[in-house]
């Protein structure tokens, strides 16, 4: 059975919602998961998943949120290679730059994204959140 971590960061909920139908596709394939903010994961704690799903919305000049996500991403990244790592969040405004952005930073420290990246503009809607179970399928 694969150990899935769903670590997200969510300022209106938007992407809180999509972390729970990422968990829950993940948990629908058999997966053991475990949903965890940003403060209950850390590099040390990466080592008791087979797989990560990272969800953190755009913020301001369409940026990951800096003052909780990124310290805790930025300490996780360079122990990422080798496993099964996905990335999701929300926005409200702009063309996803942000993401387009953090799958670079991923590739650069050598993680293979399992699958296409999901966002979402504002609050997900029924397609969204079947995309977003989805996607936690692919991390099993």
């Amino acid at each position: 059975m694969s150990k899935i971590a769903v670590v997200f960061w969510s300022g209106t909920g938007n992407t809180e919602t999509m972390a729970d139908a990422v968990a829950e596709g993940a948990r629908n394939k058999g997966a053991d998961v475990d949903r965890l903010g940003v403060y209950d994961f850390n590099a040390d704690k990466l080592a008791e998943y087979d797989a990560v799903a990272f969800g953190c919305p755009a913020m301001g000049d369409e940026t990951l949120e800096e003052d909780e996500f990124e310290p805790m991403f930025a300490g996780v990244e360079g122990s990422l290679s080798g496993k099964k790592i996905v990335l999701f969040g929300s926005y409200g405004w702009g063309d996803g730059q942000w993401m387009r952005d953090w799958e670079d930073r991923c590739k650069a420290a050598g993680v293979n994204l399992a699958a296409e990246s999901l966002i979402v503009n504002d609050a997900p809607g029924n397609d969204d959140l079947e995309k977003c179970r989805a996607l936690g399928e692919v991390l099993c």
